[in-house]
């Protein structure tokens, strides 16, 4: 099992908890319910009726909480990458096997990793949402400040955590969820 740290809580980082807590990683999110999804209104996520950005919000971080993520409130201060990854909190340190960082437009702590190379144009990423660095990974507007929707977030979301979970079982992973079966 893996120990997780996700920072932020819009749909990309809350769909990479999703994916990593039901797969049974341990999973903790940072973030204070600041996501710029409370000024949408979302009309074009697929398989959802229009709905609130706000509400959204609501229904998916009860989903992630209910399948055994934390998310908390700390602001996160600083990050650091040299012996295994560790957060800084207001609150404290937390350590972690993974980072996934989904700042949003303003990516500072990717910028204080040395993510960031050249301003407004997102941080660089290959095709599982991996930065350069091993094991820290970038998703939502941080990667594409002037292309970014919700579905598109939370698709990058799910990529990396897909990638986690296949690094973690040594070989490639899907994510498969079947209906209950009639008794």
């Amino acid at each position: 099992m893996a120990k997780v740290v996700i920072v932020g809580d819009g749909p990309g980082g809350l769909s990479a908890a999703l994916f990593l807590a039901k797969n049974g990683h341990d999973v903790t999110v940072y973030g204070q319910d600041k996501t710029a999804m409370h000024y949408a209104h979302v009309y074009n996520y697929l398989g959802l009726p229009e709905i609130a950005g706000t509400e959204f919000q609501r229904i998916a971080r009860e989903q992630v909480t209910g399948f055994g993520a934390r998310i908390v409130e700390d602001e996160v201060t600083s990050v650091g990458v040299d012996n295994g990854i560790t957060v800084t909190t207001e609150g404290g340190m937390d350590h972690a096997d993974y980072l996934i960082l989904t700042e949003g437009k303003n990516p500072v702590l990717a910028a204080s990793l040395g993510l960031v190379d050249t301003e407004g144009a997102g941080v660089p990423v290959d095709s599982a949402y991996r930065s350069k660095l091993d094991r820290v990974y970038v998703v939502g507007r941080s990667v594409r400040p002037t292309r970014s929707q919700a579905i598109i977030s939370a698709g990058a979301g799910a990529v990396a955590a897909v990638d986690i979970l296949a690094r973690e079982e040594g070989k490639d992973v899907q994510d498969w969820d079947t209906p209950p079966k009639e008794p």
